[in-house]
């Protein structure tokens, strides 16, 4: 094997160095790789294991329903403003730094949050845990495109897929397995030894660019801080928004101002910054563009798909977190499958052509959804999940090879950072939405419901007699029948209004994903096979 470029330790501050993935044997970059996407997929299942647990940490930690939200919330809000920032840390202290600490500071972090001793302390250790854990998720994609050259790149937008959509998939099944299992404290613990495990083999393997520590001396701190507020003021707005009706909460409407002034100051530095710490001109590329789109809209389908069905299980169904973990776990297989398919199509098929089936199965596979009746269980669910999941890899695959397959060196860390940014921002935004569309359309089907058993009277007071009749036979008192009667009658009328609004938000998705079809002609395929990029300082 060739001689290993020097490690960040080995050369002076600030010295430009090449990598060349010839250096490397196969085994070696599948090795790296793989420790790499290992931790991208620690970082990520992290935010769905902990949710299926909420409630048990909100009870061990004596928590209230608004302060408990804040465990996700803060998370989410710190990897946001991390994962475009990565680019910049990566070229300043080196790939091999970087992860090491990124991974090394998650794992201390996660013990931190398993030893919590009360609600602030556990905000305060997912916030870390968030920002640090940020890091991986880009630096992975990108370490990856340096490392494989023509056909072995079509591997890494497949695998980095899988991770992706695997990650908060099998996150509530995992989660509720532990929770039930060892308790909610196991649910951060679990990352400790894997953590450790990826921090020592980063340091061990990872040879492939070299630190420029002179970048840390002129961080635009004015830059960094409005992007900050920008990203973690939107988050904040998009996770409390729904549950405080949006602006009339003031708390809410400060947050979602100080984020658009932040954002229109985080614009000015990005374009007369000497010293940018996000740079913007990947985008100068349209076909870039569009695959930022296409993520947005793909990380909005993901995230709040896989939000829906465990709330629709557990509201109409009653089902608990290992009975939601069993019904949805065929969606993390349909998944595994469409991986290898993906990968090969992408080295035969244009892009495009990938994307346009992908997107379209999507919106079939949401179409599926709309149909829901409250007797929908695993074997119903069992085709919209399979045709959803499977069409996600044809969505993800395609998306990650436009964004990413025209850059080299250190455009290339940032089109990243921007690129999954992209996917994060979608999932907040389709939560957001799908929790307004939810609470909208139950209101509305239960007042159309109850409009129609007004115009229907008589009828429903046969049903509510027949039914009290039929409680009689076990209750004494006639009163009482008729008013366990009426209470039964209003919470059938609800279930059937909530698997309305349920069918209504999923018709709606669909057609966000036949719309994002639109801009599949105007984005050009990145050149196949070609040397490696070139991580220049």
């Amino acid at each position: 094997m060739a001689s290993i470029p020097l490690s960040p330790d080995q050369t002076p501050a600030g010295a430009a160095a090449q990598f060349d993935p010839a250096s490397l044997s196969n085994a070696r970059k599948y090795l790296i790789f793989a420790v790499m996407a290992f931790g991208q997929f620690m970082a990520l299942i992290d935010i769905q294991i902990v949710a299926a647990s909420l409630n048990e940490v909100q009870a061990g930690l004596s928590a209230g329903p608004d302060e408990i939200s804040w465990v996700q919330t803060a998370y989410l809000m710190a990897e946001l403003v991390m994962i475009p920032f990565a680019a910049f840390l990566a070229q300043a202290v080196s790939t091999r730094w970087l992860f090491a600490a990124s991974a090394g500071l998650f794992t201390i972090a996660s013990m931190l949050c398993g030893l919590a001793w009360n609600i602030e302390s556990m905000i305060l250790f997912r916030a870390v845990q968030g920002f640090v854990g940020g890091a991986m998720i880009p630096t992975v994609f990108a370490t990856g495109y340096m490392l494989f050259e023509g056909k072995q790149r079509a591997m890494i937008p497949a695998i980095l897929g899988m991770v992706s959509v695997l990650a908060p998939t099998l996150g509530p099944t995992v989660g509720g397995w532990i929770t039930d299992a060892m308790g909610w404290r196991w649910v951060f613990f679990i990352n400790v030894l894997p953590g450790a495990a990826v921090t020592l083999a980063i340091i061990a393997l990872v040879r492939v660019d070299t630190a420029n520590l002179k970048m840390l001396r002129r961080i635009d701190w004015v830059h960094l801080g409005s992007m900050a507020v920008f990203l973690a003021g939107l988050e904040y707005v998009l996770e409390e928004g729904p549950k405080h009706e949006w602006f009339s909460e003031p708390s809410i409407a400060i947050a979602a101002w100080l984020s658009f002034v932040a954002f229109g100051l985080f614009l000015e530095r990005s374009f007369r910054s000497d010293g940018p710490i996000v740079k913007l001109t990947p985008f100068r590329k349209p076909t870039f563009a569009f695959a930022c789109v296409f993520n947005l809209v793909i990380g909005f389908g993901l995230y709040s798909s896989t939000y829906l069905i465990p709330i629709f299980l557990g509201r109409v169904q009653g089902y608990n977190a290992s009975e939601i973990g069993t019904t949805v776990f065929i969606a993390g297989i349909a998944q595994l499958l469409g991986v290898p398919i993906a990968a090969g199509l992408s080295q035969r098929v244009d892009p495009r052509i990938i994307i346009t089936f992908g997107l379209g199965l999507f919106a079939v596979g949401l179409w599926m959804f709309s149909f829901m009746t409250p007797e929908w269980g695993f074997a119903a669910l069992f085709w919209p999940q399979v045709v959803r999941s499977f069409a996600i890899m044809l969505c993800i695959v395609p998306s990650v090879g436009l964004a990413l397959g025209n850059f080299e060196g250190p455009e290339l860390r940032y089109a990243s950072g921007l690129f999954n940014l992209m996917r994060n921002l979608g999932g907040a935004i389709g939560i957001a939405l799908v929790n307004t569309w939810l609470g909208d359309g139950l209101r509305l089907h239960i007042l159309r419901l109850s409009e129609a058993l007004g115009r229907s009277s008589e009828a429903a007071n046969e049903a509510a007699a027949g039914l009290a009749l039929h409680i009689g036979h076990y209750v004494s008192d006639p009163a009482l029948a008729a008013q366990m009667a009426g209470g039964t009658l209003a919470r059938v009328i609800g279930r059937e209004a909530l698997t309305l609004a349920f069918d209504d938000v999923f018709r709606l998705m669909s057609y966000i994903f036949l719309a994002a079809l639109v801009m599949v002609p105007f984005c050009k395929p990145p050149p196949t096979g070609g040397p490696a990029p070139v991580d220049a300082h």
